[in-house]
């Protein structure tokens, strides 16, 4: 993906294996959400193709991918603000425990349990991976934790396939495997949370800004 000279995405190759929780960590301005946004389609890829499933879905519209089961979240929560919560299935409002604010209007809701119901949009469709980009930005321990129980069960009980770009390195380790490390645009390492945390050129792209909530990590 190309803006102007600048190559925000260079020659990325990499798989998402069906079943697994796959995260995307890097430095900002590694080009993480740039990539998202081609996968999902909110932006034309200047090269090369995605595919899901084997099919060639690239440069199809976000509603086009909906329909055939990719859906993505951001990481500032698009609510309908002037909705309720109550518009959920009772199903989704168990699932995620939020039934406390089931009657509240979603605008009026908390940066986390926003973050929530974004999560509960994509269990209104028969998803067949789902895209979250920083689901744990803004987000306190407490509702942090109950959301990585909802990707996890969303994953094991009813078989989502998740990627996610996450800058909270314990969040990652406790959901993902396998991690993709993503620098300048590219793919810089892969593997399970351990090992690119690990990998020296891993702790050289992130000198300097240090890998967040990982002790002994770069400063």
């Amino acid at each position: 993906m190309q803006f102007g000279g600048i190559r925000a995405v260079d020659d990325v190759s990499l798989t998402i294996e069906a079943g697994r929780i796959t995260g995307l960590i890097g430095p900002n301005g590694a080009g993480k959400t740039t990539l998202f946004n081609v996968i999902a389609g909110h932006y034309q890829p200047t090269a090369g193709r995605v595919l899901l499933d084997g099919a060639d879905i690239t440069g199809l519209a976000p509603h086009q991918l909906f329909a055939k089961g990719l859906l993505r979240t951001f990481q500032i929560a698009h609510e309908f603000a002037t909705l309720t919560v109550r518009a959920k299935t009772d199903d989704v409002i168990r699932f995620l425990q939020i039934e406390a604010v089931a009657d509240k209007l979603a605008g009026n809701l908390s940066d986390g349990q926003k973050k929530l119901l974004e999560l509960g949009r994509t269990m209104m469709t028969e998803a067949k991976i789902v895209f979250l980009d920083e689901v744990g930005a803004g987000v306190n321990r407490t509702l942090l934790n109950t959301l990585g129980d909802a990707i996890l069960r969303l994953n094991r009980e009813r078989g989502y396939t998740f990627c996610m770009i996450e800058h909270d390195m314990d969040f990652i380790g406790r959901l993902c495997d396998p991690v993709i490390v993503m620098a300048e645009g590219r793919v810089l390492a892969q593997g399970s949370a351990a090992e690119v945390i690990a990998n020296e050129q891993v702790i050289e792209a992130y000198l300097g800004r240090g890998l967040k909530n990982k002790p002994g990590a770069a400063p």
